[in-house]
């Protein structure tokens, strides 16, 4: 069965969200665009909250989408993957991970 993952989060204090983006495009997008369990991934920076002057509560969000959890797992497990995940880590202040069911089937 195939799964969304959504990642929100913010940058962390100090990071330059130029510096994350140009990481995200050479590296984070086009690694897990690779990867056999997955679909599309997408990173989506916030523009604002619909009719609403106030700030977006995340900065960004990404979209994973994921056609094999078991498989996408091991992927994760992988030296590159965890060499990513930990440039993300440097990046992101205290990412949230939610993995999602499609409610159509």
């Amino acid at each position: 069965m195939s799964q969304t993952l959504i990642v929100l989060f913010n940058l962390k204090p100090g990071v330059d969200a130029a510096a994350y983006e140009n990481w995200a495009q050479a590296t984070d997008i086009a690694t897990v665009k690779t990867l056999e369990s997955c679909d599309d991934f997408k990173v989506y920076r916030s523009a604002g909250l619909l009719m609403s002057e106030a700030s977006p509560p995340y900065q960004y969000v990404e979209i994973i989408q994921v056609n094999d959890m078991a498989i996408f797992g091991d992927e994760v497990g992988s030296d590159t993957m965890q060499k990513v995940a930990g440039e993300f880590q440097t990046f992101a202040d205290n990412p949230i991970f939610m993995l999602t069911d499609d409610i159509e089937g």
